[in-house]
């Protein structure tokens, strides 16, 4: 059936996304279709015509975020300083593809780099403006019908579930990055008090690569697969893929974060980054030098 949920990863190539297209919106079967590389790890990008994009899901973790954008971008961008994706539309599973998928709105610039702003502290004090409106967003609307579903799709994991796989990468990447204090930094962690006061949004995989700058400037947040409710330290990892320790602390600042949460924000970026270190650095020099980066900026707070 189509609808069926599967494990098995799609060929997803232009022939099948542009008959995906064709055969479901009609309407834009005569615009150019064209790869968009490299892609993320999650989905296959398309450019559709020159105002939509076409994002297929490469596989069965993230086939929910075509919906999840689709249902809650629309009431969040209206709150948010910097643009975010526009759901279009979503397709069906079909032609063999598995899974739904999603049409948005095009966003112009270029991905944001570490050479252009690790040291912008304007930069800094703006992705604490976008946390800061997005952490601000009622979540009244979760009381609507239905809408309890939705809610629980949107719950945040908490750190501790990450532990035991990050204690095998930390013994697996000893060689590379210091054991001490890597454990050191998880144990703290694990260990700083959890977040005790209402739920908030995060983004959830708020990391250079779904950012977007326009001019040098920052302009889009992208990619909201991880878009959730709950403990916002998740968003803290930002601090360790994009910026410098100057910049860093121009953040916390204007975040007015407190000790427990900084430490668990370190965590995530811990965590996140030796999972993919471990999963791709191996065979991808551009993601061993991310991560490197990310992993040794954490360990130095």
């Amino acid at each position: 059936m189509d609808s069926e949920v599967t494990d098995r990863v799609p060929t997803i190539d232009t022939v099948l996304v542009r008959r995906l297209v064709d055969s479901q919106f009609p309407q834009w079967a005569g615009l150019p279709l064209t790869t968009v590389d490299p892609a993320g790890s999650d989905h296959v990008i398309h450019r559709l015509g020159t105002g939509l994009s076409v994002r297929l899901p490469r596989h069965s973790g993230a086939i929910g975020q075509a919906r999840k954008e689709s249902e809650w971008l629309p009431r969040l961008a209206p709150h948010l300083p910097l643009t975010v994706p526009v759901p279009v539309a979503v397709g069906r599973p079909g032609l063999g593809y598995p899974w739904p998928w999603a049409v948005t709105r095009w966003l112009h610039g270029e991905v944001a780099t570490v050479e252009a702003l690790a040291d912008s502290p304007g930069t800094a004090v703006a992705l604490a403006g976008f946390l800061t409106a997005l952490q601000q967003f009622t979540t009244a609307d979760i009381a609507a019908p239905g809408a309890q579903e939705v809610h629980e799709g949107l719950a945040g994991a908490p750190l501790a579930d990450r532990d035991r796989a990050t204690r095998a990468a930390i013994a697996e990447v000893g060689g590379v990055f210091d054991t001490a204090a890597m454990t050191q930094l998880w144990d703290e962690a694990l260990h700083a008090p959890a977040w005790d006061r209402p739920p908030v949004w995060f983004h959830g995989d708020f990391h250079t690569g779904n950012l977007l700058t326009v001019d040098g400037r920052l302009s889009s947040v992208i990619d909201f697969g991880g878009l959730g409710i709950g403990d916002p330290a998740p968003d803290l990892t930002i601090a360790y893929t994009l910026m410098s320790a100057g910049s860093r602390a121009c953040f916390r600042t204007a975040l007015e974060l407190d000790d427990a949460t900084w430490a668990r924000g370190r965590g995530w970026a811990l965590a996140t980054g030796l999972n993919a270190f471990t999963a791709y650095a191996a065979v991808s020099p551009r993601v061993a030098a991310q991560t490197t980066r990310q992993i040794t900026e954490a360990l130095i707070g």
